[in-house]
C-alpha cells in the first residue's frame, strides 16, 4: 500500500488514540462501547504506525507529503 497519511495526520491519530485508551483505562468499565472504543484506537495506531489509511485509499485521500 501506498503512504496517504502525513506526519501531522499520524500525530493526531496517535493524539486521540493515546486519549481514548486513558479515558478507558480510567473509567475501568467493561461493555461494548469500550471494546469498539479500543478496536478504534488500535486501528487509529496502526494507521499511524504504517502510514496507510484504508478509507483514505477508498476515497482517494491523502495527506502525505509524497504526491
Amino acid at each position: 500500500m501506498d503512504q496517504n497519511v502525513g506526519t501531522l495526520d499520524r500525530l493526531g491519530r496517535i493524539a486521540v488514540a493515546l486519549a481514548i485508551i486513558f479515558v478507558l483505562v480510567r473509567s475501568g468499565k467493561v461493555n461494548l462501547l469500550n471494546a469498539v472504543l479500543l478496536i478504534t484506537s488500535g486501528a487509529l495506531i496502526s494507521s499511524a504506525a504504517s502510514g496507510s489509511c484504508a478509507l483514505y485509499t477508498h476515497l482517494g485521500i491523502s495527506t502525505s507529503e509524497k504526491l
